[in-house]
């Protein structure tokens, strides 16, 4: 990162992209959220959460145990239930 990267950092803070998106363990929060994917890779969930992210979908991500030291596990991308065939909408086409 360059010097003046750094600095606008410091000062204006950094936005999250999918590399960021915090993974949610064992957190009772999301009990209620409904499931619209699982994945067992943080990378590919990280991915198919920036797009749900980019729709204005209110999405996050957890898991029941921590992930292993490769970023893998049983990962489930969960959206609000009022939101969830919003989500499997845009998710299905994106199978495609």
């Amino acid at each position: 990162m360059s010097f003046f990267g750094r600095i606008r950092t410091v000062l204006i803070g950094r936005r999250p992209g999918p590399g960021a998106t915090p993974v949610h363990v064992d957190d009772p929060r999301f009990d209620d959220w409904e499931v619209v994917r699982d994945f067992a890779d943080v990378k590919t969930a990280r991915a198919w959460h920036q797009a749900l992210k980019e729709a204005q979908i209110e999405a996050v991500l957890t898991v029941d145990w921590p992930l292993d030291r490769f970023g893998r596990g049983d990962i489930a991308l969960r959206v609000q239930p009022e939101d969830w065939s919003e989500a499997e909408l845009l998710l299905s086409n994106m199978d495609d």
